[in-house]
C-alpha cells in the first residue's frame, strides 16, 4: 500500500500562494517607502559627509551644486569637481582614492538622488534660489548629516502654503485649483 503526499500539497499550495504574494508585496513597499517617503537615506557608492563639506569647512551648497542656480536640478557635482579639491587634500582616504579611480575611468560617480520628486511636477530650483530660499528650508539640516536624509516628505501642500504665505507671484494662481 503507498502513501501520496499529493493531497496534502494541493490543500498547502493556496497557503503557499498567499505567502509568495506576501512576500512580494512587502518588497514592493519596502522599496516604495525607501523611494517615496521621508526619513530616506540611501547608500551611496561613496560615502559622502555633507556634515564635513557643508558643516565643518562650511563649502556653500552653490560651490558643488552649481546647477541649482541657473537650471531646473540642482544636480550632484561633477568626479572634476571633487577631484578639484582632493587632488591635493586626503589624498591617502580609502574614499578619495576611489573618487579618483571614477576620474582616472572618466567615469560619473553614479550617487543615488535622496530627494526625488514625481515626473508630474514642475519645480525650478533657480527660480527657488532666485527668490533667496535657503537649501536647508526643503532638504532640512543638510550640513548637519553624515549622510543625507529626506527630512520630510516634499508635498505639494507645503510649496502652497509657502506660496501663499509669501505672496508669490508667477502669472498663475495655483490655489485657484489648488486649494
Amino acid at each position: 500500500m503507498g502513501v501520496s503526499i499529493v493531497p496534502t500539497l494541493k490543500v498547502l499550495k493556496p497557503a503557499a500562494m498567499m505567502v509568495a504574494i506576501g512576500f512580494v508585496g512587502l518588497l514592493v513597499g519596502y522599496f516604495a517607502n525607501a523611494a517615496f517617503f521621508p526619513g530616506t537615506t540611501p547608500v551611496q557608492p561613496i560615502e559622502f559627509s555633507h556634515r564635513i563639506h557643508a558643516g565643518d569647512y562650511e563649502i556653500p551648497c552653490m560651490y558643488c551644486h552649481t546647477q541649482a542656480r541657473r537650471s531646473i536640478s540642482a544636480g550632484v557635482p561633477s568626479v572634476n569637481k571633487c577631484m578639484g579639491c582632493h587632488s591635493a587634500v586626503a589624498i591617502d582616504s580609502p574614499l578619495i582614492r576611489e573618487v579618483a579611480r571614477y576620474f582616472e575611468n572618466n567615469e560619473p560617480i553614479p550617487w543615488i538622488k535622496v530627494h526625488d520628486l514625481p515626473d508630474f511636477v514642475h519645480f525650478t530650483h533657480k527660480r527657488h534660489v532666485a527668490a533667496g530660499l535657503e537649501c536647508q528650508e526643503c532638504h532640512g539640516p543638510v550640513e548637519t548629516m553624515d549622510r543625507v536624509t529626506r527630512m520630510a516628505p516634499t508635498e505639494m501642500g507645503q510649496c502652497l502654503t509657502c506660496h501663499k504665505d509669501n505672496e508669490v507671484e508667477n502669472g498663475i494662481d495655483c490655489l485657484t485649483c489648488h486649494k
